[in-house]
């Protein structure tokens, strides 16, 4: 089932076979921690260090390879990323897979849904960190997940074990190697308590403190984290020149890394999502025309996919108006829908499902859905992620060290 007439199949992810929620259980698993799933088969190793890109999408990788030596000596040339798949998918057997060299990130395609997954190891649906913004049940009010504005305890909202807290339990020493300004913040004790936090705030801090918090345990789990490619893709899009510089230097961050750390370490390098760049032809006020607003009690997510919360018996009437508003341009679906087609993975319990909006518009192409009022920042980003096309749903998984 195509998600518009036209377009690429929709991919929805895969859970339990080759997802970026499949990580950090399948390291863990390496390193001999009792209890883990080796969904990926990666090979045994004492230590290990993930390093995560934002916003390196698989594709836009290997479009982009001649700017990234180090990492496109690390593509596996006979593994392409998988083809596109299909909204009725249906999940492929553990068993079967061999090592990918490619995963999907979870729904929506997203930071902190994707951080968080990895994080703790499981799909958003469990987890409950569920898209960019999403509505708090029972209120007008929308929780920047990543940004956290709002007085919400992470620890009940985001209810999951993390994978460094089952690492530091096993007895590895579990560290979380990123910028200083994310330490104390209320996202980072949703998706990474338990680590140890290693301030980080440039590239050459990155290497050294990694090298520092892999060298810190005979056994050990690392996550880097760096986002300025990112931010780069937001601002001036993954065509850019921009885009393709700050690339390189990425390039040498992860050849960096692999030279510092021990030998006996496996490096995984990998990404939270893809990008996209949307024309200015492509952003369509959804916030403004009384078209769109009429029955809309509060527009959560982000400008690639719409967590959209109706007004009581409203439902219906908006998701046939956004349906014909939006023909060829994105897909709406109820949210029983989406649940059902497991993009949130299969368990989704009741106190998430609240979340949720009544109604989800999945785009395709290079369309975006703007509130220019209340989002003039995102509203104007040429970059942009949320839906589950190729190029933003895969991401890269690459080895270097003892990993290969």
């Amino acid at each position: 089932m195509s998600a518009v007439a036209g377009e690429p199949p929709l991919n929805p992810p895969r859970y339990g076979a080759a997802a970026l929620a499949d990580l950090a259980p399948s390291v863990l698993a390496s390193l001999g921690v009792p209890g883990e799933v080796n969904t990926l088969g990666l090979p045994p190793a004492r230590r290990a260090c993930v390093l995560l890109v934002d916003g390196m999408g698989a594709h836009v990788l290997r479009e982009n390879r001649d700017s990234a030596p180090f990492l496109a000596s690390l593509i596996e040339e006979d593994s392409a990323p998988a083809p596109a798949g299909t909204v009725d998918s249906s999940p492929v057997s553990s068993a079967a897979v061999q090592f990918p060299p490619a995963l999907t990130a979870g729904f929506p395609a997203t930071t902190a849904t994707n951080l968080t997954s990895l994080g703790t190891g499981c799909a958003p649906g469990c987890h409950g960190i569920l898209g960019y913004q999403v509505a708090v049940p029972d209120t007008d009010r929308l929780l920047n997940q990543l940004r956290w504005n709002l007085d919400v305890d992470p620890h009940t909202w985001q209810p999951r074990g993390t994978v460094f807290q089952r690492a530091r339990a096993a007895g590895l020493a579990a560290s979380y190697v990123a910028p200083g300004a994310f330490e104390h913040g209320s996202f980072t004790a949703a998706s990474a308590r338990g680590s140890t936090y290693w301030p980080a705030n440039d590239i050459s801090e990155l290497v050294v403190q990694a090298d520092a918090a892999v060298r810190s345990a005979d056994r050990s789990y690392t996550f880097l984290y760096h986002s300025d490619l990112d931010s780069l893709g937001h601002m001036f899009g993954v065509g850019s020149a921009y885009w393709r510089a700050q690339l390189g230097f990425v390039d040498r961050l992860a050849e960096q890394v692999a030279q510092a750390i021990p030998a006996d370490t496996a490096l995984y390098i990998t990404a939270d999502h893809g990008m996209v760049d949307v024309s200015p032809e492509g952003r369509v006020d959804v916030e403004t025309p009384s078209e769109f607003t009429s029955g809309v009690r509060v527009l959560g997510g982000e400008p690639r996919m719409r967590h959209v919360y109706t007004w009581p018996d409203a439902t219906e009437d908006v998701h046939a108006a956004w349906t014909e508003l939006l023909d060829g341009r994105a897909l709406v679906l109820r949210r029983q829908e989406v649940i059902d087609h497991g993009w949130f993975g299969d368990t989704v319990p009741p106190e998430h499902r609240r979340r949720i909006g009544d109604l989800l518009a999945v785009t395709v192409g290079d369309t975006a859905l703007v509130a220019p009022a209340s989002e003039p920042v995102e509203a104007q980003l040429v970059g942009m992620h949320g839906s589950l096309t190729p190029t933003e749903v895969w991401v890269p998984l690459l080895r270097s060290g003892a990993a290969r």
